[in-house]
């Protein structure tokens, strides 16, 4: 079987954290690579879930308040300040 290169740019820490990974599991960046795209053409797309983070309302609603500054606590100096202002 013929072999073609691939040129991919990648974060430094990216590559070196999936190198150690890789390792762990006796496997080279190619070997991970070439595993990937196997299951992605078995697949016929990505051979994992992709998805976008989808907050719920609770979340997005603390998210307004503090981009409008309400229901936002003051700062305390100290353990025992925050505590009297829990207790009043």
């Amino acid at each position: 079987m013929a072999t073609a290169n691939v040129s991919v740019r990648l974060d430094a820490q990216l590559k070196h954290d999936a190198e150690e990974l890789f390792d762990a599991l006796g496997l080279n960046m190619t070997t991970a690579l070439t595993m990937f795209l196997k299951q992605a053409i078995r697949n016929q797309g990505l051979p994992f879930e992709v998805k976008r983070d989808v907050l719920n309302t609770d979340t997005l609603a603390a998210i307004h308040d503090v981009n409008n500054n309400r229901n936002v606590s003051r700062a305390f100096d100290s353990i025992t300040e925050l505590m009297e202002d829990l207790r009043a």
